[in-house]
Order: structure tokens, then C-alpha cells, then sequence
């Protein structure tokens, strides 16, 4: 049976990183779990994830990240490559299913076990089951409203829930101020 988890989307604007997912984790046809955390803050609150995937692997991967922030000194760009080079070419790691979003006070990526470090072009991210539709709805507040970074996660989320059956309103937003 295929796990399905999540949808995960950061969002950057005005002086503020958002964060957010859902909390739902499907196995097959059925919901396992609403309440899931997807969104962590690491290195000392500095730097702000999010993950889809397998919740072991997952956690692997937020544990390596930080392992790269404490040995590049917080330099999330350089952590992020060296996490993806190494993901890709370790013969256990390469076996992690999951992506990760991670942000700090200037950058965003998504990172992939395929050796990807993708910055956006327009302040937002996605990953996960209903990644494309949280995207498009983020990316419609960011031209045509007000709204913060934090306001504009839960809408688009909250809109993603009503759209994408492996997502679902039980969502989590966490922001870090730049």
C-alpha cells in the first residue's frame, strides 16, 4: 500500500517565513492519523521545516539538516546542498522517501533525494499530495491580496483541504520573523 502524507507550503513575504501542513497521513484509502506535525523549527528556532513523506525518514532528514547547520554554521545553503549530495549518494540515505522544505531569515529550498536544492522564483513552496494546489492558491494571494505570509499558508491550505482528499484542516502554521 502507497503511504500518502501531506501537503506542506512556505510562504515569504513582508518580513516574515511561513510554514504550514496538515495533519493528515493516509495509508491506501484510509485515513490513519489528523493530527500529524510536519513543521519543525531547528537550529536554535533559526531555521524553519517542513516534510512530506515517510515520517521515519522524515525525522532522518531533519536530523541530518541540523547535523549540516551545526557543521556550516547555520549557512542554510550550503547545509542544504551538502544534505542533498549526501542523500544522493549514501546507499542508505538514497532510500529515503521524503522531501523537505527548509527556510531561514533569506532562503528557501525544497530539497530531494535526487540531489534538487530548488530555490523559488516567487517566495513559495510546495511539496506533498496536494503540493500544487496549495502552490497555485498561495501564489494568487501573493499577487492579488494583503495578506501575510502566515494568513496566506493557512488559505491556501485551508483551501487545499477542501480540494485534495489526502489533505486535511487540521493545519499547523509556524513563522520565523527576517
Amino acid at each position: 500500500m502507497r503511504i500518502r502524507a501531506t501537503t506542506i507550503l512556505a510562504v515569504r513575504r513582508d518580513g516574515e517565513v511561513a510554514i504550514g501542513g496538515d495533519g493528515q497521513v493516509t495509508l491506501g484509502d484510509t485515513a490513519m492519523k489528523h493530527g500529524a506535525r510536519k513543521i519543525r523549527k531547528i537550529h536554535n528556532d533559526k531555521v524553519l521545516i517542513g516534510f512530506a513523506g515517510s515520517a521515519s525518514d522524515a525525522i532522518t532528514l531533519y536530523e541530518n539538516l541540523e547535523k549540516k547547520l551545526e557543521q556550516y554554521r547555520g549557512n542554510l545553503q550550503k547545509s542544504a546542498v551538502e544534505l542533498a549530495r549526501e542523500w544522493r549518494s549514501d546507499r542508505v540515505l538514497r532510500q529515503v522517501d521524503a522531501l523537505m522544505i527548509a527556510a531561514d531569515d533569506s532562503d528557501s529550498y525544497l530539497i530531494s533525494g535526487n540531489g534538487d536544492v530548488i530555490a523559488p522564483d516567487d517566495n513559495v513552496l510546495a511539496i506533498g499530495s496536494g503540493g500544487p494546489i496549495a502552490l497555485a492558491a498561495a501564489r494568487a494571494m501573493l499577487k492579488y491580496s494583503d495578506l501575510t505570509a502566515k494568513e496566506i499558508a493557512l488559505e491556501a491550505l485551508q483551501l487545499t483541504s477542501e480540494i485534495c482528499i489526502y489533505t486535511n484542516a487540521k493545519i499547523e502554521v509556524d513563522t520565523i520573523d527576517i
